[in-house]
């Protein structure tokens, strides 16, 4: 009887996704769909969650857990406490992202309560509380909805909000790769700045796009090239 039964189907495994460049400007830019009378800071809150999510690669719960005085504005930098793996770590922010995130600091502390004064969430509701992640997920699916953003081909889910964390990750790396930067030595500092324990978890991250293929292939072809010359040198 035990054997007609059989295993447990597991879930199908989740494709990671790397939104383009024109995908996270059209989710910036449909958070504007979301402001309200009863909260005209709505739209700002979301575009600035999303465009810290994306610029850091940090966790959607990392994110929603931080409080305004984690934001050290003097040093660009984000206090993220006690995370996945129980650590708590400091992280840069870019400047195009530290200006736009304390723009919605300034109105966020002008406009929404602060029940704890400094200790008062950074991404809050209008009543000052922190952001429930269920209500950031049910906004998200609207936000991608209005922008445009379906299936992937082959795909049974549209991407999700964590998403955004592979995409900084492989952004990030081809941006090194353009530089001409030593990749392999500098992702020790990638997995210690996403707040993986190891490599090994950041390496899943990188997945192959299109564009991060090219920039690796770039990459082979030059050494490829050095290495020609040096054994023309040698002969």
């Amino acid at each position: 009887m035990l054997a007609l039964i059989g295993c447990p189907k597991l879930p199908p495994q989740i494709t990671p996704y790397v939104y383009s460049r024109d995908e996270l400007q059209r989710l910036l830019d449909a958070t504007d769909w979301f402001t309200s009378r009863s909260n005209r800071l709505q739209g700002l809150t979301y575009r600035s969650l999303l465009l810290l999510l994306y610029a850091t690669g940090l966790r959607v719960s990392e994110a929603l857990g931080l409080c305004l005085a984690d934001m050290d504005r003097a040093q660009r930098m984000l206090t993220v406490r006690e995370s996945k793996f129980y650590k708590t770590r400091l992280v840069p922010i870019g400047e195009d992202a530290f200006q736009v995130l304390s723009r919605y600091v300034d109105r966020r502390c002008r406009e929404l309560p602060m029940p704890h004064g400094a200790s008062s969430a950074l991404f809050a509701s209008r009543s000052g509380r922190p952001l429930s992640y269920r209500r950031v997920l049910t906004v998200f699916h609207l936000v991608r909805a209005e922008a445009g953003i379906g299936c992937p081909p082959g795909e049974h889910r549209p991407p999700r909000l964590h998403d955004l964390r592979h995409t900084a990750a492989v952004h990030r790396v081809i941006s090194w790769y353009q530089e001409g930067k030593d990749v392999q030595q500098l992702l020790p500092r990638l997995a210690t700045y996403l707040g993986h324990v190891n490599i090994v978890s950041t390496q899943r991250y990188l997945h192959m796009t299109p564009e991060l293929l090219h920039e690796a292939s770039v990459r082979f072809a030059q050494y490829a090239a050095l290495d020609a010359c040096e054994e023309n040198d040698d002969a």
